[in-house]
């Protein structure tokens, strides 16, 4: 099974500024809003448009080679900055693939939701804090 912490330490080492771009997308969209964002949708849309615009959108698929190459996994086809493989949620980009025998979820979580009011604050700014990795059946 995948090591989590490997693949944490490789998409650190090789995309810190990527990871750090992607932070900086999520405060400049933070910074637009006089209050914090309570739909979602439109959260994940204007980050996406936030992170298209800055060019740092089409860096992503690289980051999830170098995460699927940290555990010696192959994917099926080149990932591109869309589904399957990049999807821009209300917390951050997820960036997916299915192995052979699990699937790797990198998560740069830019976002987190509290409940009471439901709303959407800005989530971690350091890019080690931020980095999320999830290996699933």
């Amino acid at each position: 099974m995948a090591d989590p912490a490997a693949v944490r330490e490789a998409v650190l080492a090789e995309h810190a500024s990527t990871v750090e771009r992607v932070l900086a997308c999520a405060e400049a969209v933070a910074d637009t809003y006089d209050s914090p964002p309570t739909d979602g949708r439109e959260l994940a849309r204007t980050l996406e448009r936030a992170l298209s615009a800055a060019d740092v959108l089409p860096a992503l698929p690289g980051v999830l080679v170098t995460a699927v190459d940290a555990v010696d996994g192959t994917l099926p086809a080149s990932p591109v900055a869309a589904p399957p493989y990049v999807v821009v949620t209300s917390r951050g980009p997820v960036l997916r693939a299915t192995l052979s025998d699990y699937r790797l979820v990198v998560t740069l979580c830019t976002f987190e939701t509290e409940r009471d009011p439901r709303r959407y604050v800005r989530g971690p700014s350091d890019p080690a804090a931020a980095l999320s990795v999830a290996v699933r059946d």
